[in-house]
């Protein structure tokens, strides 16, 4: 079984960036399209982006509008996601997760399994 710990959130003003990343360890991810999610509070879980196995293919949110760029590093078992002009909508906790399908990158968290724990992510105005 993998297990994922996300890591890099914090507190950052409007306009600024962060780094997320998500380290699998157990087992390797690397056969394996990964996904980002957020939660922000009172609200549902939503989809912000996917990436294949090999890292040449991705898939994004529409609201995102290029702020965010998702990565990854089969070598060292990691996925990334580069957050750009944060606002603070963007207020929430984000998970990595491994998806269940190859065939196509999905959006609905249902197609997932094998979640992290979460990192916080909060922008101030």
């Amino acid at each position: 079984q993998v297990q994922l710990l996300e890591s890099g959130g914090g507190l950052v003003k409007a306009g600024g960036s962060l780094r997320l990343s998500c380290a699998a360890s157990g087992r390797s991810i690397t056969s394996y399209p990964m996904g980002w999610f957020r939660q922000a509070p009172g609200k549902e879980r939503e989809f912000v982006a996917a990436i294949n196995w090999s890292g040449g293919d991705t898939y994004y949110a529409d609201y995102l509008r290029g702020r965010f760029a998702i990565s990854r590093d089969n070598a060292k078992n990691t996925v990334d996601l580069q957050l750009d002009n944060l606002k603070p909508e963007d207020t929430a906790v984000y998970y990595c997760a491994r998806s269940k399908y190859s065939d196509f990158l999905r959006s609905r968290w249902t197609d997932y399994d094998s979640w992290g724990q979460g990192t916080q992510v909060t922008v101030s105005s």
